[in-house]
């Protein structure tokens, strides 16, 4: 049996929100004692407890691949974007864009795709837009990181906020170095993590096609560019 882990982005939260359930339930009980109203309050609280821990699991997956220029899925989710596309806020250029879309129940530790030197981590304000809108990349809420493999190949992996995410938390900082089965960040509820990767990358996923964080080949990079 796999041990259920909590991540430590949710264990503040957690704490709080048992808290703030349990204050609700005493007050209830306080003003309406009839045993039928506290345990409807309890079933519901209880069943809101359960989908706040589970959102902020966090599993232990490793993965151990001998290719560096193997892409590895940063997120859980779906994809929903493959294709060429300017990206204007690093590169200026034309990249091959990869999203994931990360529904509620997903889980939502971010993992570095690729080894290398990060050369880039900012984070920007925007709007928090449905994450599935192809304008939400470039006008929501998201944090940028620019990772340069051992081959000298750039590419950059964006966290973007959805419309009920409205905290993007992330790990990289410039000069350090991005590793397998290590968390790059972590986005709170719904969202989406868009790659943008050479033209040339041979690609092993289709969009509509599900994916695991730290588990799924997304594709791999074509070091003679």
């Amino acid at each position: 049996m796999k041990k259920f882990r909590i991540h430590r982005e949710g264990r503040a939260l957690i704490c709080g929100t048992v808290l703030l359930l349990f204050i609700i339930n005493v007050a209830l009980f306080m003003l309406h004692p009839a045993e039928w109203i506290l345990a409807i309050s309890l079933v519901v609280t209880s069943l809101l407890m359960v989908f706040v821990t589970y959102f902020f699991r966090n599993p232990v997956r490793v993965l151990e691949i001998d290719d560096p220029d193997f892409i590895i899925a940063p997120a859980d989710g779906r994809v929903v974007v493959i294709e060429p596309t300017e990206e204007n806020e690093y590169f200026h250029d034309q990249r091959l864009q990869v999203s994931i879309f990360m529904s509620p129940f997903n889980v939502h530790a971010n993992w570095y795709p690729i080894e290398g030197t990060i050369l880039v981590s900012e984070h920007q304000k925007g709007h928090h837009k449905g994450a599935w809108l192809p304008k939400s990349s470039t006008e929501n809420e998201r944090s940028l990181v620019v990772i340069e493999t051992p081959s000298k190949l750039q590419i950059a992996v964006r966290q973007v906020a959805g419309a009920m995410a409205r905290r993007i938390v992330t790990y990289a900082k410039p000069g350090h170095q991005a590793h397998r089965n290590t968390h790059l960040g972590f986005i709170k509820l719904g969202s989406r993590v868009d790659m943008y990767l050479p033209l040339n990358t041979e690609m092993f996923v289709e969009v509509g096609d599900a994916v695991r964080g730290n588990e799924t080949i997304i594709g791999r990079l074509t070091v003679d560019n």
